[in-house]
């Protein structure tokens, strides 16, 4: 499997080459670009890598523009802080959409996501590989309303206006509501990132996803990362993690 990643964080791209490596050891990571200009030129002049990783924004802009110079068909996984593109990105050839900061087991689920296709498309032939792609995107994003749970001996509904934030505890993820009730849900923090309405819900570390309306202030905190200030009050503190921290004030802002 060749690969070819593009993204202007060196730390980043080393962290990212190291996870693939890890993976999957017979890969051979073609280069490492960090500019659209760069991109574009590499592909012009080379043979088309079998799979790239993208990061969305780029030295020199954003790295759509790419694609609209560039005939790319392989597949593409794009690694971003930002999930605003999500729908663009899946216009573009496509199979995963990943926010940083990007972890091994995200990155084990598209690549076996890939091999599942290119195994299929090899079937099918590769020109089927595009309607293979579509088969496999989410039918549609943030689309969840409400959630069913239990209040002792029935099962009642919230709707996701009712919900202050969900917080992941010893493998249990519990949903609070802005009234202070707690209820267990049978989701993921990965799946509720899904399902949920990202101009509403943002997941600020790995065991927390808060409702804009529930931030009350932000404060610098150590090492880059921000304390939260929320409403209702929450007994933990909440630290926005530092690869969030500029995606997570933009959301604010937006």
């Amino acid at each position: 499997m060749n690969i070819l990643i593009i993204e202007d964080e060196e730390l980043a791209a080393d962290v990212l080459t190291d996870i693939i490596e890890g993976l999957r050891p017979e890969a051979k990571i073609l280069n490492s670009l960090s500019s659209v200009r760069e991109a574009v030129r590499w592909l012009e002049l080379n043979q088309e890598p079998d799979l790239i990783f993208c990061d969305i924004h780029l030295s020199d802009g954003n790295s759509f523009e790419i694609f609209r110079k560039v005939d790319v068909k392989c597949p593409v996984i794009f690694t971003t802080a930002y999930d605003q593109y999500a729908i663009d990105a899946f216009k573009v050839n496509s199979i995963d959409y990943l926010l940083k900061p990007i972890m091994e087991e995200e990155v084990a689920q598209a690549l076996k996501k890939y091999e599942s296709l290119q195994s299929r498309s090899t079937d099918n032939g590769y020109g089927n590989l595009q309607d293979l792609i579509q088969q496999s995107l989410p039918k549609q994003l943030g689309s969840r309303t409400r959630f069913l749970v239990k209040q002792g001996q029935t099962m009642i509904t919230v709707t996701t206006e009712e919900v202050a934030f969900f917080q992941a505890e010893e493998g249990v993820v519990f949903l609070f509501t802005f009234e202070g009730k707690r209820y267990i849900i049978n989701h993921t923090l990965d799946q509720l990132e899904e399902q949920l309405d990202t101009t509403k819900f943002f997941r600020v570390n790995r065991q927390f996803i808060v409702n804009i309306e529930v931030v009350q202030e932000i404060a610098p905190y150590f090492k880059g990362r921000l304390s939260l200030k929320l409403k209702p009050p929450f007994e933990l503190e909440q630290v926005v993690s530092t690869y969030r921290a500029t995606a997570f004030k933009q959301w604010l802002d937006s």
